[in-house]
């Protein structure tokens, strides 16, 4: 692990820039960029837009570190360069962002009112990857569509599962069992994770550490309890389909839970927009991310 991102991640001011958009949801990332499907014509044309696309975000002035602490990458983007950097490297060394790599491999059909994560056979090969492109962290996603107890154990168990091996690798996983913000029983399925988050934090060796991305709870301040947790190194909101400004009043009302968005952070940006228009289209993103994650 390294030491220094350890500790920014743990004791400096900001949030968390998501930038991690897999094969499925790239259509809709280029979209909102303004480039339709018709402007590529195969899978490499999409992801070699997608990686300018996040360059040029990685590459502004206003994506810096003095609100950013860290950066969610996708696996292509881990093996991809920006000036003649691995992405990683250029985030740490030029801009000092923690670099985190997404490792789930989508979801499985709904079952028992939730959605597990893929099997991910390649776990190990693709940690020991990571630590040769100097990642210090991971993420994975699954969803919580019903308040269904069996469904949401699940969730928990597979995600510590994961969790554990990528903590015997050296790296910090990201813990991530999103709750649908559409569910009619949202706020009963965040008190059945929770229970089921604190007993897996409680298992756990007292020197190890992970970080939790969780939706805006209903509650302000629900998450107060494994945000104080020692065994937690930061809890993350995901923006959740949410817009940047409902995530930010939302995010506002939690004092210690820091963003990690995606859709609401890279909002307004364009292709077609000029290096200045751009720079204060992404400038004002950032400070309305950054002045709701130091409340």
């Amino acid at each position: 692990m390294n030491m220094k991102q350890a500790k920014r991640m743990t004791e400096d001011k900001g949030f968390v820039a998501a930038l991690d958009q897999s094969g499925g949801s790239t259509p809709k990332a280029l979209a909102g960029y303004g480039i339709q499907k018709d402007q590529y014509r195969n899978e490499e044309e999409m992801f070699d837009m997608v990686h300018k696309m996040r360059s040029r975000i990685i590459r502004s002035e206003a994506f810096d570190s003095k609100h950013i602490l860290a950066a969610i990458l996708f696996m292509q983007t881990m093996d991809r360069t920006i000036d003649g950097m691995y992405t990683a490297d250029y985030l740490w060394e030029r801009k000092n962002i923690v670099p985190i790599l997404k490792v789930d491999k989508g979801l499985a059909e709904e079952k028992n009112g939730v959605q597990l994560m893929k099997p991910i056979d390649d776990l190990k090969e693709t940690l020991r990857r990571a630590k040769e492109r100097h990642i210090f962290g991971t993420k994975m996603r699954s969803v919580i569509k019903k308040a269904d107890p069996e469904g949401i154990k699940q969730i928990a168990d597979q995600q510590f599962e994961f969790g554990k091996i990528i903590l015997s690798e050296g790296l910090i996983p990201i813990i991530e069992p999103e709750v649908d913000i559409k569910s009619a029983d949202k706020k009963e399925s965040e008190e059945m994770l929770k229970k089921e988050i604190l007993r897996h934090l409680e298992e756990l060796p007292d020197d190890q550490k992970v970080m939790l991305k969780l939706s805006i709870p209903d509650v302000p301040d629900f998450y107060k309890e494994l945000i104080e947790h020692p065994k937690v190194m930061r809890v993350v909101a995901l923006s959740g389909g949410y817009t940047r400004e409902e995530a930010v009043e939302k995010l506002k009302k939690n004092k210690g839970l820091i963003a990690s968005f995606s859709r609401a952070l890279l909002e307004g940006l364009s292709h077609d927009q000029d290096e200045n228009t751009f720079n204060t289209t992404m400038e004002k993103s950032v400070r309305e991310i950054y002045d709701a994650s130091i409340v």
